[in-house]
């Protein structure tokens, strides 16, 4: 598992350490407004997930990154690499602890991740799931390069479909 660093963000391995964090996030019903069935976790839930997405790396070698700020060791959010089985491609996102939301983390942390999608995985093109109505990470999607490719219905919502090439990556010189 890579460890990826850029100015302000470490990501790492998520840890039990996490928890606390994690769960605060989980249970925020901003933070989950868009994402999974739109309503918030119980501690216990997000400890489910937490081990989830460790479980993620140990079946396809890649997955969400722990987010920490390098100023404080705080943990910020995760953001990386989803595709569970049945998912409709190789994902990249986001999703941040509201203290942290407007301070270009996201994008941040998510250049890093694409980067390394591009360069050391060799991908070809990923994409970025979006619920319909989250502009936030619209914006975040778009400052990336992503572009929207189209709609489909996830986990019975609409959810956008943006997506980026390695040639248009490259092109963009991200």
């Amino acid at each position: 598992m890579d460890t990826l660093e850029t100015e302000r963000l470490v990501l790492r391995l998520l840890r039990e350490s996490d928890l606390d964090a994690y769960a605060e996030m989980c249970g925020d019903p901003e933070v989950m407004r868009f994402l999974g069935n739109g309503q918030p976790m119980s501690r216990a839930d997000a400890w489910r997930n937490l081990a989830m997405m460790l479980g993620h790396w140990q079946l396809r070698g890649y997955g969400l990154w722990a987010v920490e700020e390098k100023a404080s060791g705080v943990l910020v959010g995760r953001v990386g690499f989803w595709e569970p089985e049945g998912w409709p491609a190789f994902e990249v996102g986001w999703t941040l602890r509201r203290a942290w939301w407007g301070r270009g983390f996201a994008t941040e942390a998510a250049r890093a991740a694409l980067d390394h999608a591009f360069r050391r995985m060799g991908r070809m093109h990923v994409i970025s799931l979006i619920r319909a109505g989250n502009l936030a990470s619209v914006r975040v999607a778009e400052r990336l390069g992503e572009r929207l490719e189209g709609r489909m219905e996830l986990n019975g919502f609409e959810t956008l479909v943006y997506g980026i090439g390695r040639d248009d990556w490259e092109r963009l010189g991200k």
